[in-house]
């Protein structure tokens, strides 16, 4: 294979790759509805319904922020809008206690730069 035909073929991978989305990021944040008054009667039945999504899944990965400030959710879907879809019908979305900031990720793409031959 020639080198532009090699060049072509990275620079097509490479688009293909940048505009695939494999997984949404989902970064929760406390609302002012939250309060610590507010939360722990809600907080058993929340751990359910996401170990739900979890077991279906939906959620692949799930953290807290260090700062207490919410929870992150790497999620298996490739549509932010079926994120929040699920994501809105867990108890603290429905009691307007977290939202979420989602993220569509997908591979990274600019790796395919090394995929190019080195100049002889």
């Amino acid at each position: 294979m020639s080198d532009d035909k090699k060049s072509t073929t990275v620079d097509a991978e490479m688009k293909a790759a940048a505009a695939l989305t494999t997984k949404v990021l989902a970064i929760g944040s406390w609302t002012a509805k939250a309060t610590p008054e507010t939360r722990p009667p809600v907080m058993p039945f929340e751990a359910r319904d996401t170990m739900r999504l979890q077991l279906a899944g939906k959620i692949d990965q799930w953290f807290a922020k260090t700062d207490g400030s919410g929870a992150v959710f790497l999620m298996n879907v490739t549509d932010p809008a079926e994120a929040h879809a699920l994501l809105e019908v867990l108890p603290l979305g429905r009691a307007g206690m977290m939202t979420f900031e989602l993220i569509p990720v997908g591979p990274l793409w600019p790796l395919g730069l090394l995929l190019r031959e080195p100049a002889r």
